[in-house]
């Protein structure tokens, strides 16, 4: 089993920034990929980026230059560096990591970008 503890959300401003973070404990030793997905209210919950164990990064095209995921092992884990918010940004972001085959969510934590 894998927990993960989001943190980082909150309210920003159209070309904000916000940087979220998620901690991964229990069977951590199995975790492969780590990423984010993100679901605005009434749609379907869409991938943002995810990050492999040796770094590869794969990102959705709508987040492409404006975000940057990245990981640190050692504290397993992941970072979601999201610069030049839009308001099509808002939603609520889940930590998610890939685990003996398994996959883990995150409780969620909401991004809104507003003025």
């Amino acid at each position: 089993q894998v927990q993960l503890v989001e943190s980082g959300g909150g309210l920003v401003q159209p070309g904000g920034s916000l940087r979220l973070s998620c901690a991964a404990s229990g069977s951590i030793f199995s975790i492969n990929t780590m990423g984010w997905y993100h679901q605005a209210p009434g749609k379907q919950r869409e991938l943002v980026a995810h990050i492999s164990s040796g770094g590869s990064t794969n990102y959705a095209d709508s987040v492409k230059g404006r975000f940057t995921i990245s990981r640190d092992n050692a504290k397993n884990t992941v970072y979601l560096q999201m610069n030049s918010l839009k308001p099509e940004d808002t939603a609520v972001y889940y930590c998610t990591v890939v685990a003996m085959g398994t996959r883990y969510w995150g409780q969620g934590t909401q991004v809104t970008v507003s003025s």
